[in-house]
């Protein structure tokens, strides 16, 4: 009896060892499409249908945090974001920064950027360590605050 019992352990635990190693794979290839942008198949299961025409970005909005529902009109300025004062978009959040980050446009696109701050800029969930494009509905988070950009 003792025998069979340690063939079961053994058997229990290489399975536990399998599953945590493909959980694992799992998490990391979610992390290395997150951070290249690329999103092949929508939740759900449904392919991601490219429309020929692009919409262009009019506005800001904050989707979650103290601010959530707030909207900001976007025009060819760049948009401050942090806890100072003359930020366009001021934040009253521990996790952000003074100048914590700066939405600007250029062409027809809108691009995001880190100032330097403590806790970093998210986009969707790849962290941002330069000048990134931001797609509409794409959420950017600061701290406690998402924001994305609509049309």
């Amino acid at each position: 009896m003792p025998e069979l019992v340690l063939q079961l352990t053994r058997a229990g635990f290489l399975a536990l060892l399998w599953l945590f190693v493909l959980v694992a794979l799992r998490v990391v290839r979610s992390d290395l499409y997150a951070a290249s942008g690329l999103r092949a198949i929508l939740p759900g299961g449904r392919a991601k249908a490219r429309s020929g025409r692009s919409r262009a970005a009019r506005q800001l909005l904050v989707t979650q945090g103290p601010l959530a529902g707030s909207r900001i009109t976007l025009d060819s300025r760049p948009i401050l974001i942090g806890r100072a004062d003359d930020s366009t978009l001021k934040l009253d959040d521990d996790y952000a920064s003074t100048r914590h980050a700066r939405i600007s446009q250029q062409g027809e696109e809108w691009y995001v950027e880190d100032l330097g701050s403590t806790n970093g800029t998210y986009l969707d969930r790849a962290k941002v360590t330069g000048p990134t494009r931001v797609p509409l509905g794409v959420p950017v988070r600061i701290g406690k605050t998402v924001i994305e950009l609509r049309s």
